[in-house]
């Protein structure tokens, strides 16, 4: 028998106030004494034994002569006390006595604690205690006005007010019979609460199986907070004749229930399984209710098959009035190398094409090591039965609402200082007739070998990169012959670094060779060019103590110049596969080439001066402001194009400029200008900002100009209607929303200055009840030029149950097209039984 320890507080036997004693905790797994009790505890377990109340005077005096008797020795000896540990602070260190779940072979060896105001027993028998009886165990705590423990059959009887917290879930009801360690028993005309959930609700009966396990009848479940007026009706509640609890999955399952909405009963559930915490579980998912002109009533009935813990599947089946029935599914897998997932559906006859439809994407990414060396493999395909399949199906995966679909499989090998990789690139191009598009070369295959030393004497990087690729694609449709194309770079550098600057001169040399399977235009089926190019950067960083606005930083200057040179070859004859130019910004102002890709190398002679400022935070190294403007200096023309560009003959470049403001966490400021100064107006721009005052509260906005092609207004929200009227709410922190009765405006605009017209609207509201949410939204997204898709969106969330939607979801619609989007509902942190301890 484990440890019996009896408590009590029974002023007859003390005739008066119990005086407070301090006591140390006697086990590890109940982390607070009671200090107004006496207590017996024993250093290892054997029976207790009820022993005589002490004197009060008699305790005092103990107490007074084993505290104060050595320091009156002292005294007397003429001597001061030396300092000791018990002088110095108290220091905090991470301790294990609190643990969220006791293991399972510490269980068998916790002591039992009981308290109350009068306890009779007999030792290694049982114990009776009347008036505030309590009874503790590891983490279960039974509270009643009467409670029997029998000790031999660890059997706990309880009467009256009886409340179990185990492990922070409770229980409430009249009449308890448990056997504690075991936790298997039953509790009549219980209430209930759940610790992960915060759901509650009554039953006639409780039937607790184990201590992971339970059976409630006739029961209620809500997560709706219960309010004190006798009249109080939850919004929403799930009645049921048995609800089972399963601790180990985390899952609720009811059976013969009803869902009720307002007093109203809404879907009859003859059987349905719903989480217990963020866990995931198996299980149908909330359906999908959508009605439109191109689908009619369509019905999307997902189900969730958690496999294991690093694999699961979804398996969703579809009817559509207009159209017929879809099948498909998704299967997903995490192990230590690798990791993919798989997902495909197929619609056997669908009556608005009439034919068979399907769709197949597998994405799959893995490594190993092996005796030779690293090993990769990545695989990323995605197809589809026709070229009218974006445009049919808005609801598929974003992947393959896209007009180029990519079949890509690499294989990739590494060891030391060298690296391989084998590459399959076919794409699936979905033709408009409308607007075609000119099909991306497949690449069939392509090989890369680099070797890249790590370590070279004299401070020297250099590597050595080996590429061939057979380009293919239509040639109706490219006009240009298909190829295969071999190039060698090497490079060798010499960064030359100091706190203060750095300064890197580099050497390349590009060798490329072409063989096309037709003839050129001059009659060529095959080509060469040979390139050098030099390059030397260099940059200074001043830094000094300064103060704007009130507030200290470290500010920065950092001048930088970069100036390369690579001399002139004609490559005009040379088709162009992979090749297109760089976008003017301040990532590739400081590089060798204008052009993205092997078919064309710039001829270059070139100086490009920039410059640089940062406010720094001195403690944290916080970025507060960041400035900078550079620009490119040419010697001489550049000559090399693409097919259908004019050469490059201005001496100066445009001026690019840039400016990022991060002043406060809440406001933040971004933008980059290319500047021409001969027109004195702006080619290109992006000037962006968002404001972030809190949870549930964001707007941003952003301007985009590339002149004579696009202008357009971005802005996104989030923010809560209530504002309007005064309420600011509850800052209840993230995932758990700002309190009930609150609604919140959710949209994103983009509008095109130059068409004048809104391009993709999304615009919804939420209604946030605490239990429950609803959400409805105005999709509008433009899909083409000429077309777009517009939905409306319904979906009724009741919290820690389930969601139902009519149409996709508006909760994924937020995330997808919202910046900074918080969910009203999200689990953040796992609740611990400590913050409802008793």
């Amino acid at each position: 028998m484990d440890n019996l320890i009896l408590q009590t507080r029974s002023p007859s036997l003390w005739g008066g106030r119990v005086p407070p004693l301090i006591c140390p905790c006697p086990s590890p797994h109940v982390p607070r004494c009671h200090p107004p009790t006496v207590q017996t505890s024993f250093l290892r377990p054997r029976p207790a034994r009820l022993r005589p109340p002490v004197p009060q005077v008699l305790a005092w005096g103990v107490a007074l002569a084993w505290c104060g008797l050595p320091v009156q020795a002292l005294a007397q000896a003429g001597q001061v006390p030396p300092a000791s540990a018990w002088d110095a602070p108290v220091a905090l260190k991470s301790s294990p006595l609190l643990q969220e779940k006791i293991p399972e072979a510490v269980r068998p060896q916790l002591p039992v604690f009981v308290t109350g105001d009068r306890i009779e027993g007999q030792t290694d028998l049982n114990a009776v205690i009347e008036g505030n009886a309590e009874l503790r165990r590891g983490d279960t705590v039974i509270r009643a006005d009467r409670l029997d423990y029998n000790v031999p059959e660890d059997l706990a009887r309880a009467q009256g007010k009886v409340r179990i917290n185990r492990a922070g879930n409770v229980y409430e009801g009249t009449a308890l019979e448990l056997r504690v360690d075991a936790f298997e028993g039953f509790f009549s005309d219980a209430r209930y609460q759940f610790l992960a959930t915060q759901a509650h609700g009554d039953a006639t009966r409780v039937d607790f199986i184990d201590r992971d396990r339970a059976v409630v009848h006739n029961a209620t479940y809500t997560t709706c907070e219960r309010g004190n007026e006798a009249s109080w009706q939850p919004d929403w509640v799930l009645r049921a004749a048995t609800i089972r609890i399963d601790n180990v999955e985390e899952v609720g399952t009811a059976e013969d229930a009803v869902l009720e909405f307002k007093g109203v009963p809404i879907l009859p559930v003859p059987y349905i399984t719903f989480p217990l915490s963020e866990k995931r579980k198996s299980g149908l998912l909330p359906p999908t209710i959508a009605l439109d002109s191109r689908d009619g009533l369509a019905y999307l009935q997902p189900y969730y098959w958690n496999i294991a813990p690093n694999r699961d599947a979804t398996l969703r089946a579809a009817v559509m009035t207009k159209r017929g029935a879809n099948l498909g599914g998704e299967f997903r897998y995490l192990e230590p190398s690798y990791t993919g997932q798989i997902s495909g559906d197929v619609m056997p006859s669908d009556r608005l094409r009439d034919r068979l439809r399907w769709n197949f994407s597998g994405q799959h990414q893995g490594h190993f090591d092996t005796a030779i060396g690293a090993l990769g493999l990545n695989l990323n395909v995605n197809r589809v039965s026709d070229d009218n399949y974006w445009r049919d199906f808005g609801r598929a995966a974003e992947p393959l609402r896209q007009r180029l679909l990519p079949g890509d499989a690499s294989l990739h090998w590494g060891r030391d200082d060298m690296t391989a990789s084998v590459r399959t690139l076919k794409w699936q191009t979905l033709q408009d007739v409308n607007s075609p598009i000119v099909p991306p070369y497949d690449r069939l295959p392509q090989l890369r070998w680099r070797y890249a030393p790590s370590q070279l004497g004299g401070g020297l990087d250099a590597s050595v990169e080996l590429d061939t690729t057979r380009f293919q694609a239509a040639r109706e449709l490219t006009g240009q012959p298909n190829a295969n194309r071999s190039y060698a770079m090497a490079q060798v550098s010499r960064p030359f670094l100091a706190p203060a600057g750095f300064i890197t001169p580099r050497l390349q040399v590009h060798a490329t060779q072409y063989q096309f399977d037709s003839a050129l235009s001059n009659g060529q089926r095959s080509a060469q060019r040979t390139l050098p190019t030099f390059s030397l950067d260099s940059g200074l960083v001043f830094e000094r103590d300064a103060a704007y606005f009130g507030r200290a930083f470290l500010q920065t200057l950092e001048p930088r110049a970069f100036y390369t040179y690579t001399p002139y070859r004609d490559q005009s004859m040379l088709p162009v596969y992979d090749t297109a130019a760089n976008d003017f910004n301040f990532a590739t102002i400081y590089t060798e080439n204008a052009f993205g890709g092997n078919d064309r190398l710039a001829d270059n002679n070139l100086l490009t001066l920039g410059v640089t400022t940062r406010l720094l935070d001195p403690d944290t190294g916080a970025e507060a402001a960041r400035f900078g403007m550079a620009q490119r200096l040419r010697f001489s023309d550049q000559k090399v194009t693409l097919p259908g560009g004019g050469p490059v003959s201005e001496r100066l470049s445009d001026l690019l400029l840039g400016a990022g403001i991060n002043w406060t966490p809440q406001w933040g400021f971004d933008s980059t200008v290319q500047y021409n100064p001969k027109t004195r107006r702006s080619i290109r721009s992006t000037i962006g900002a968002r404001y972030s005052p809190g949870n549930y509260r964001t707007v941003s906005a952003a301007y985009r100009l590339q002149r004579g092609t696009s202008e357009q207004i971005d802005i996104g929200w989030q923010w809560p209607l209530n504002d309007l009227w005064g309420d600011k709410g509850k800052d209840l922190g993230a995932g758990r929303g700002q309190g009930g009765g609150r609604w919140y405006s959710v949209g994103r605009l983009n509008y095109s200055l130059q068409d004048r017209k809104l391009v993709d609207t999304v615009v919804g509201l939420e209604y946030d009840s605490c239990c429950w949410i609803g959400r409805v939204v105005l999709e509008r997204l433009q899909s083409s030029v000429t077309t777009s898709n517009t939905r409306l969106l319904f979906q009724i969330e009741f919290v820690g149950f389930s969601r139902l939607s009519l149409g996709a979801s508006p909760l994924e619609t937020f995330k997808q097209n919202v910046p900074r989007y918080q969910n009203l509902r999200e689990q953040v942190t796992t609740p611990s039984r400590f913050s409802n301890y008793n």
